[in-house]
């Protein structure tokens, strides 16, 4: 039997709204859910309290629904994060201050009690620390002040050492983990070598990536050569973020999905796979993400990797991408973010046919990217309370 929430009564419901709303008692004290097989009444279960459960069900033991975060949670579709913004325009000040950062990645947990709090932070701040000055301009994005092009260029990148060059980074998540008391997972992230590379070669973001594509065609061995020191920098800045707090880290491959199947296989894969065999040394139990945007034609080669979770975005079905890449593998996502724009009724059924498509265990719902700008904070919020309302 399956229970999931719904506004309707009729169907399978957790009725969470309404018992929130009244005042305690011993007979509604707890949450009740309702299914639509015999009328039962169900309570939910209790399962291993003392950990996230994010991290019960990335490891595939029984929990009672999918945990639930959202990619960029923390950021400008929240009028408490724009008040800081004006106070504090830069970016690279609100990320680099362990005050601010502290501050606002919980500032969607304290309204919206996410199972996962993600460091605010961004995939390029290690990369004033590997000799590569960068900026993050409003209205502009990324800029990199020296694009790399040349041996001697990638000769200058330094090897990253964060306990010196981001030591902010590592105060802030032992704070969230004591702020958050195992009541979440605290999740890290890193960029992966292949989207980093990608942003110094080409200055930048970029539309066509040809500057990388000139690099990897024309000059292979000066591109893998930067991308094993971003290899070897990133696997020692994941396992810096776990020894601070960091229960889980995400990677995130961003522009890996530009490149071919076999432009994959030797620009990425094997960098990804080091960096995940490198970590796993140190750190066996720690859950690693990878989330790839237009994974679609790569998914099968994900799993290679060895992460223990991959990320779908929405342009993959669930019930799909479950089917290819295999019960070994847990999964997250995978909802578009555009839906957060639809009624109420709408989120409820998308995040219920994609819980049921995903099926039970190993999976973390998300969406399938970021929170776009100008997304109702409203309806994050009736997000948050459908997915936590939902039992298996």
């Amino acid at each position: 039997m399956s229970c999931i929430y719904s506004s309707s009564i009729s169907s399978f419901s957790a009725l969470s709204t309404s018992l929130r709303s009244r005042s305690p008692s011993p007979s509604n004290s707890k949450p009740r859910i309702y299914c639509a097989l015999g009328g039962t009444v169900a309570e939910p279960i209790i399962i291993n309290a003392t950990e996230p459960l994010l991290l019960t069900a990335v490891r595939g033991e029984d929990v009672e629904r999918p945990p639930v975060w959202l990619m960029r949670q923390a950021g400008r579709y929240m009028k408490s994060y724009q008040i800081i913004c004006e106070k504090y325009p830069s970016f690279r000040e609100r990320s680099e201050n362990v005050d601010l950062v502290v501050e606002i990645s919980l500032q969607p947990w304290k309204v919206f009690k996410p199972d996962g709090v993600i460091l605010f932070s961004d995939i390029l701040t290690p990369l004033s620390g590997m000799n590569i000055p960068f900026d993050i301009i409003k209205g502009k994005g990324p800029v990199i002040f020296n694009p790399l092009r040349t041996a001697d260029d990638v000769e200058q990148v330094r090897e990253f050492v964060p306990e010196d060059s981001v030591p902010y980074v590592g105060e802030a998540l032992t704070i969230l983990r004591k702020e958050v008391d195992n009541a979440a997972a605290v999740l890290g992230f890193v960029g992966a070598p292949f989207t980093l590379a990608s942003y110094v070669v080409e200055g930048g973001s970029s539309k066509h990536f040809s500057k990388i594509k000139r690099l990897a065609f024309s000059q292979p061995k000066v591109l893998h050569a930067l991308l094993q020191k971003f290899t070897t920098s990133m696997a020692k800045y994941i396992q810096y973020q776990a020894d601070n707090g960091a229960q889980a880290v995400q990677i995130f491959d961003s522009w890996a999905t530009e490149l071919s199947p076999v432009d994959f296989e030797e620009f990425s894969l094997p960098y990804l796979k080091q960096i995940v065999d490198s970590v796993k040394q140190t750190h066996p139990n720690l859950p690693l993400i990878l989330y790839a945007s237009g994974s679609g034609g790569l998914l099968e080669r994900l799993p290679l990797t060895g992460v223990d979770v991959v990320s779908l975005d929405w342009t993959v079905d669930m019930a799909e991408g479950r089917r290819r890449l295999g019960t070994d593998v847990a999964v997250q996502g995978n909802i578009d973010p555009g839906v957060l724009f639809g009624s109420k009724e709408f989120i409820t059924n998308r995040i219920n046919d994609t819980v049921r498509k995903a099926g039970k265990g190993k999976h973390i719902l998300n969406l399938g990217h970021g929170i776009v700008v100008g997304t109702p904070e409203e309806n994050v919020g009736h997000f948050f309370e459908v997915a936590k309302g939902i039992r298996y």
